[in-house]
């Protein structure tokens, strides 16, 4: 799918992600929080049902991706998704994954390479989680992870991730 550019906006790419609750309701809250106030929806994928990743869970995730145009900074952008994450009811105890309402990644803004004590872009794991790169592909199949160069789709396929990801 091609993504055009819109005056001087870039294209910002969430993933979200919800296990407790009405997962989906949460994941399609979040969804519109960003579009109200990240920037406007370029594309946002189905929806996708993956065990947790990094911890042991009995319960499962739904994921999917959304990409937005927007003229903020990624700084700005990190600092929107946790607000909407504590919004929503996310709180963050300690370091380390857990069961959580709402979880909200900066993935990629454009081609940018940022490695700031606050923000890493690309995100440093998304070429390893396929809950991440399945959704990422079914939009933005062609675009290219600024580090590595490959694109979304190759990185799906070269992904060591065999969880089991199901569309929703």
């Amino acid at each position: 799918m091609k993504i055009t550019r819109v005056n001087r906006d870039r294209i910002a790419c969430f993933s979200l992600g919800s296990n407790l609750g009405d997962r989906l309701a949460f994941i399609r809250k979040a969804g519109l929080l960003l579009e109200e106030r990240a920037g406007r929806r370029a594309h946002m994928s189905g929806m996708y049902e993956s065990p947790s990743w990094g911890y042991e869970s009995d319960l499962p995730y739904i994921n999917c991706c959304l990409a937005v145009y927007s003229q903020k900074e990624p700084l700005e952008l990190m600092e929107i998704a946790l607000e909407i994450e504590e919004q929503m009811g996310r709180r963050r105890e300690g370091k380390g994954y857990g069961d959580r309402v709402i979880d909200i990644d900066l993935l990629m803004v454009e081609n940018l390479i940022i490695n700031h004590s606050l923000l890493t872009l690309p995100h440093p794991r998304m070429s390893a989680r396929k809950f991440v790169l399945l959704p990422l592909a079914e939009i933005l199949p062609d675009m290219r992870h600024p580090v590595s160069g490959m694109t979304i789709s190759r990185l799906l396929e070269r992904c060591t991730d065999m969880s089991a990801v199901k569309p929703v």
